[in-house]
């Protein structure tokens, strides 16, 4: 088939810009605290821009017809490329000297992992750690929606860019054009992440570490400004950041119709009620097992236990202690929890809480049907009947979902990871979430893994956040078949 170059060039050039100005963001913070980055982060914003208008200036005048297929291929051009160019703060500034380790760093910012290889974050300079930071702020709600928002400056449609980077089996849509729901996404975004800023800063902490900190809240990355992550936090502010990692993993369509005054939508929704009620057992689990295997008092205990299950289902990563030390019992547990994920059309990754939820109502269904051969039963959500074609769907993901997590697993081990770590380290890239088990848990980091693994490492992250098939489509030969 023909794909429409011009106009590919010229979305992905949109992008660039986009990202480069971005970081011009981080002047300001260089400039506040001296730094030497000043002149590294200018040519990496400026490199960036001159590409994507070299890009746009290719693609005027081309035809504005954007396919299915179209939106597949510049959706995953668009985070590749992204990543590429988001590496250049690091390495002209020299913060992350080696280009495999400034890809993985890079990746994981946009992709909302939170996974690093940085051993001591806290000696890099400010401003590169704003746009580490940055990274999971963009990649959060996804830099296509974001361009989405403005795409009437192309003076095409992006519901197809829409479909291909929105998470979840759907999205429900907030305003008959698809860039209303995405400015009203980017909206509610935006806002929740200054109430953070403003409940943070006033529990205590900087301005500088509370906007960092709310950027990763939101977007449940991860990244931190700190080396113990949010161990040494107030509790009032672990406890601030724990509600805001479980905004975060809920979805944002919903949340709209909260701020608009129609909470219903959201606690009638079978998806949030699972998750919260998964996650209310999962945390009085957790702490009763901290109750009983250490000698810690029960508001502690609690509140570690609330904070690393909302860490861990939204797959923000944050830490406030080293889970796996705890018992091996609530390593399995938090094992588990990656691959369990928050809601659809949150900024979380993983599998999500709504085709768990598909998945059980399916079996018991089939079980019913291998009584009642001739009766039908079909499935349902939310009052409405799911398509058989759905159910397919989510059938179809899990099992690539878990064959990826196999391979990826097997690939690891044979780089030189024991057992734990590999499936761990696996779990939590293609889940998003960040620390993983082992050598690569909430203690240590992904420095130690071998290049090729890192490699793999981030490609499972890419993966993980675009939600196996927009990527794996591609690498199909019927995708680039002539039609």
């Amino acid at each position: 088939m023909r794909f429409n170059l011009k106009l590919h060039a010229s979305f992905l050039g949109l992008l660039w810009i986009i990202n480069g100005l971005l970081m011009l963001a981080c002047l300001p913070v260089a400039w506040y605290y001296a730094e030497d980055t000043v002149m590294a982060l200018a040519a990496a914003a400026t490199i960036t821009v001159a590409i994507g208008a070299a890009a746009r200036s290719y693609g005027r005048g081309g035809t504005k017809d954007l396919r299915r297929r179209d939106g597949f291929l510049i959706v995953t051009l668009g985070w590749l490329s992204m990543s590429l160019f988001g590496c250049l703060p690091f390495l002209l500034s020299g913060a992350i000297a080696d280009p495999t380790d400034a890809w993985f760093e890079t990746v994981s910012g946009f992709t909302t992992t939170g996974a690093t290889i940085l051993n001591d974050i806290e000696v890099l300079p400010k401003s590169i750690l704003f746009w580490r930071s940055l990274t999971h702020w963009i990649g959060g709600m996804g830099i296509i929606v974001l361009a989405i928002a403005i795409l009437p400056l192309l003076g095409i449609g992006g519901t197809e860019l829409f479909a291909a980077e929105a998470s979840g089996l759907s999205t429900d849509k907030l305003h008959p054009r698809i860039t209303g729901t995405a400015k009203r996404l980017w909206f509610v975004y935006v806002l929740l992440t200054g109430i953070e800023m403003v409940l943070l800063y006033l529990g205590g902490m900087g301005v500088y570490d509370a906007v960092n900190h709310s950027m990763s809240t939101i977007s449940t990355g991860g990244f931190s400004t700190k080396n113990t992550s949010l161990a040494d936090a107030t509790p009032y502010i672990q406890y601030v950041v724990t509600v805001f990692m479980m905004v975060g993993g809920t979805n944002f369509a919903l949340l709209y119709l909260l701020f608009k005054g129609r909470p219903g939508r959201l606690f009638r929704n079978e998806e949030f009620r699972t998750y919260a009620l998964i996650f209310g057992l999962a945390t009085v689990l957790v702490t009763l097992t901290v109750l009983w295997v250490t000698d810690t008092g029960l508001e502690k205990a609690f509140r570690h236990a609330v904070f690393q299950v909302a860490a861990i289902m939204t797959t923000t990563g944050f830490t406030t202690a080293d889970y796996t030390a705890w018992t091996p019992f609530l390593s399995l547990v938090f094992l588990l929890l990656m691959f369990v994920s928050a809601c659809a059309g949150s900024t979380a990754g993983g599998l999500k809480i709504v085709r768990h939820v598909v998945l059980f109502k399916n079996t018991f269904l089939e079980i019913k049907r291998q009584l009642y051969r001739s009766a039908v039963f079909p499935l349902r959500m939310n009052g409405r009947t799911v398509p058989s074609n759905v159910i397919s769907n989510v059938l179809a993901f899990f099992v690539a979902y878990m064959m990826v997590f196999a391979i990826g697993t097997v690939v690891l081990a044979f780089l030189g990871l024991d057992t734990e770590s590999a499936i761990g380290g696996v779990a939590a890239c293609l889940s998003n979430v960040g620390p993983g088990l082992g050598s690569v848990g909430p203690s240590s980091s992904y420095a130690e893994v071998h290049d090729a693994g890192k490699w793999v490492l981030s490609v499972l992250m890419l993966l993980g956040r675009l939600e196996l098939f927009t990527i794996l489509v591609i690498l199909t030969p019927h995708f680039w078949r002539r039609i």
